[in-house]
Order: C-alpha cells, then sequence, then structure tokens
C-alpha cells in the first residue's frame, strides 16, 4: 500500500518565481533502466537459468507463482542493481521493468493466482527468503521452505562459466585464493569474535582467477586461515583439467595459506604455487647479505633499494621437505622490509626476481576484486540467522560479480567503461531513468533523453545481441 508520505505533494526551494513541487505520481517510471543490458548477459551466459539447476524445488507446481529461475534472476540482476536487501524487493515487485529483467510474460502481475498479488509481478522478501531459510533436509514434506541449495553444483557452474569464455586452451591458469571477513552484528550462528578484526565475524575465502569469481566458501571465524583451502581448491583442479589435461595451474596465496597441508596437497595434485611465507630470524639471515647491499644503495640514492636471493628452506618442524624460497631484500626510508615467497616453480624457468615482482606481486589485485564483491555487490550482507542461508547469500553475490564482469568482458571492452568498477557501472550505465510501458505486443522502455552514454548502451545492445563467439571445443 502506497504510504500517505509518498503521495503528497512536496514543496522545494522555489526557482525565481517558479514553485518547485514533487509527488510520486509519474506512473510506470524506474530508476534502472540499464539493467536491461544485465539482462542481455545473463542471456549469453544463461547465468540463472543455470543457477536455477542448483537448487531442489520441493514445491507443489501447481502452486508456484516464482519459479527457482525468477527468484534467482531477481536476487542476482537486483544486487547488481545495487539492492542489497530483501526488503528492497517489497516495493521492486510491483516494477514492470524489473519483472520485465528476470522473464515474466506478466509484467503487470496482472494474472497472479490470487488476488492480493495482483500488480505485484515478482516476488515479494518473504518470497525471496524462502531460498535462503531452507534446510539441507528439507523435502517436499516440509511446511515452508522447499528450495534446497546444492552448494558443489554451484562451484561446478562457476567453474564451467569461467571455461566456457575462454576463446582457446590456455597453457597457464592461476588461482588466487584470499580470505576476508564480513563483520557480524547480530546472533548469527556461528559467529565468534576474531582478535586480528577486532569484532565478531565469518571468514569467507575466495577463489578468483584474474577478475573471473570461481569460488566462495563461507566459514566462522574461530579457525586457521587457511583451513579448508585444500577442499575447495580439489575440486576446481579437477573439472579444469577434466577440459584442459595438460594446463599449468599456479596457485597464489599470501602467508597465511603456507601450510604443510595445502602445499602437500598441491605438490601430490601437480599444482604449481607461490605463497608468501611469513619472515622469522633464520629466513632473515638468509638474506643478511643482500639486505646489507641494499642499505647501502639506500644510502647512496636515497630511493627504495632491492636484492633477491634464491635459496633452499626447511623449518624445523611444520614443513615435510626442504622447498625452494626466493627472499626479497628491500631497504626503505623506514628501514629494512624483508619479504619471502615458497614456490615449487623452478629456477629455470621462474627466475628470482621476476617470480617476486611479477607473478606473486600481481596477486594483490584480487584484493581489488574481494573489495568489489563485498563493497559493491553486498558480499558482506549476512544478516540471515542461519550460517547456510548466509553462505547462499555469498553464492547469489558472487553470481551478481560474474554479471559485471560479463558486462565488462562482453559489451564494454574498448569503451571508457572496460575497466570500471560495478559501482561506477551501476551509477553511469544502470541507473538510467526510464518510462515503461507494457502492451499485448510488446514491453517498451523509453530511456532519458538525457542520458549522457547512450552511445556506450547502443554499442553494449548491439554487441549483446550479436551471434556469441565459437567456444574452443578443448
Amino acid at each position: 500500500m502506497t504510504t500517505e508520505c509518498t503521495t503528497a505533494t512536496l514543496a522545494l526551494e522555489e526557482i525565481g518565481r517558479r514553485n518547485v513541487e514533487v509527488d510520486f505520481s509519474g506512473g510506470q517510471l524506474s530508476s534502472d533502466g540499464g539493467g536491461l543490458l544485465l539482462r542481455e548477459v545473463d542471456r549469453r551466459l544463461r547465468l540463472t537459468k543455470r543457477l536455477a539447476q542448483c537448487f531442489a524445488d520441493h514445491r507443489d507446481p501447481d502452486l508456484i507463482d516464482h519459479s527457482v529461475e525468477e527468484i534467482a534472476a531477481q536476487r542476482v540482476i537486483g544486487l547488481a542493481l545495487g539492492y542489497e536487501d530483501l526488503n528492497d524487493h517489497d516495493t521492486l515487485s510491483r516494477d514492470p521493468l524489473m519483472a520485465t529483467l528476470i522473464g515474466k510474460s506478466d509484467p503487470h502481475g496482472k494474472n497472479r493466482r490470487h488476488k492480493k498479488d495482483r500488480g505485484q509481478p515478482s516476488a515479494s522478501a518473504s518470497t525471496l527468503g524462502r531460498v535462503e531459510r531452507t534446510k539441507e533436509d528439507a523435502t517436499d514434506k516440509s511446511r515452508y521452505n522447499k528450495v534446497v541449495c546444492d552448494f558443489d553444483a554451484l562451484r561446478d557452474l562457476f567453474v564451467d562459466i569461467f571455461v566456457e569464455r575462454m576463446t582457446s586452451s590456455p597453457s597457464v591458469v592461476v588461482l588466487d585464493l584470499d580470505p576476508s571477513d564480513i563483520p557480524l552484528h547480530g546472533t548469527q550462528e556461528e559467529r565468534f569474535y576474531h582478535g586480528h578484526y577486532g569484532h565478531y565475524c565469518y571468514l569467507p575465502m575466495y577463489l578468483f582467477c584474474g577478475e573471473h569469481p570461481l569460488a566462495v566458501v563461507l566459514r566462522p571465524s574461530n579457525i586457521d586461515g587457511a583451513k579448508g583451502a585444500a577442499d575447495m581448491l580439489g575440486p576446481v583442479v579437477q573439472r579444469l583439467r577434466a577440459q584442459w589435461p595438460s594446463v599449468q595451474i599456479i596457485m597464489r596465496g599470501d602467508s597465511g595459506f603456507c601450510r604443510e597441508e595445502l602445499m602437500s596437497f598441491c605438490e601430490k595434485n601437480g599444482i604449481d604455487y607461490v605463497l608468501g611465507v611469513a619472515r622469522n630470524t633464520r629466513l632473515e639471515a638468509k638474506i643478511a647479505t643482500q639486505m646489507e647491499q641494499a642499505r647501502r644503495e639506500h644510502l647512496q640514492t636515497k630511493r627504495s633499494a632491492r636484492r633477491f636471493r634464491d635459496f633452499r628452506y626447511r623449518t624445523r618442524d611444520s614443513w615435510s621437505r626442504s622447498r625452494r624460497v626466493v627472499g626479497k631484500a628491500e631497504y626503505l626510508d623506514k628501514g629494512p622490509n624483508p619479504r619471502f615467497v615458497v614456490t615449487t616453480l623452478p629456477a629455470s624457468q621462474y627466475e628470482k626476481t621476476y617470480l617476486y615482482e611479477e607473478l606473486y606481486c600481481a596477486r594483490g589485485e584480487m584484493e581489488n576484486r574481494i573489495k568489489e564483491q563485498q563493497l559493491d555487490l553486498f558480499g558482506d550482507r549476512a544478516s540471515c540467522h542461519t550460517f547456510r542461508g548466509n553462505a547462499i547469500r555469498g553464492w547469489f553475490s558472487l553470481a551478481a560479480h560474474l554479471l559485471i564482469v560479463g558486462l565488462r568482458e562482453l559489451a564494454l571492452t574498448g569503451t571508457e567503461l572496460a575497466k570500471a568498477q560495478a559501482s561506477t557501472l551501476r551509477v553511469r550505465l544502470l541507473k538510467i531513468g526510464a518510462q515503461v510501458t507494457v502492451s499485448v505486443r510488446r514491453v517498451y522502455v523509453r530511456l532519458s533523453s538525457a542520458f549522457p552514454l547512450q552511445h556506450i548502451f547502443a554499442q553494449a545492445v548491439e554487441r549483446l545481441r550479436a551471434p556469441p563467439l565459437a567456444m574452443s571445443s578443448a
């Protein structure tokens, strides 16, 4: 029901002799005209169609108004458009443009089963929330929540989409692992205090290849930062090798992943790695000569100076064998800055300076992807009470990230927005004022005539409507 405050006319500051008045009686208008591009990206990737197949739907088909595919599309496209909370959809469910974006054949909701729902074509917040509230063991006998998520199927889907986007077989695939924190402000399941972050939180772990999201695992924060890394990495590597049997896979991570269990797992399964190593006095002694050289150069040039050393190293207790370590002896204005990485990559192919500066340091870009994931696409929204529900939210957010990646790759290459982050794309390209007219034969969306990036929008539509490029069969 429309509240009184939204129907009243509101008076603003006058302009000269003219009054400025505003109300909410404009009719079928939307602020999300650019969401039509996301719909086309979804069509090309078949993302939400296949996302729906990762859920077992035990509902009675004769009583369903919203399919799992429509629910998934509404949730994922909504996140990409900036609607992080389910409550937003109580109003969005009446938007004919949102109904169009998720593929509703009745954008006005005139034919809904129940009279009270007519005029509301899309799912409400309570309906969307049932997917997150469904228990793992739910069946058709369950009372309310009957849509069960298969997390393994979700992981396989993201890897499959990544493989499909490759136009040829790569010789090397570099996978980045990194944890992050999600602050918790309620009494969620598996809620623990983390001393490093200084608050109650979850500790999700992300897996990316470049800017492509491959997986996310939600974890409680009372664990080691590397726990579950091998379990996360194994199925992804297996699926990649099923497609590309000869591909070299390199895994990168910070010193939090430098654990015997993970390194041994990689070595047994032919996965190369480059991992940070926490510094200690034994390691620092290994590069003492190089650090002195760097110090002298810094005193002469007044600029940062670096030296590298390649050596074999083994801990006294925790490592099962000696491994190749590259040490960076760096001297800055503030003093020495030693750093170390351990790797399986041979020195004959990966020279020490290149290994550290070009290969290992490039993993810092993943931190930007996690920031985009959590800040722009609301991967940090963990307001469900159940741990499982919050894990499902993480995957929906990752799917929204995949839509943004697809938009950049498929539609915006070569434009000024080719590298834009999700928040920039949302403000500049997706949030467009639109007038929506629905007739028997078409949905007519009139975008704002004052929209400044009309040429980019038109080019994006042309590219997204073009036949997809043939993918490699490798």
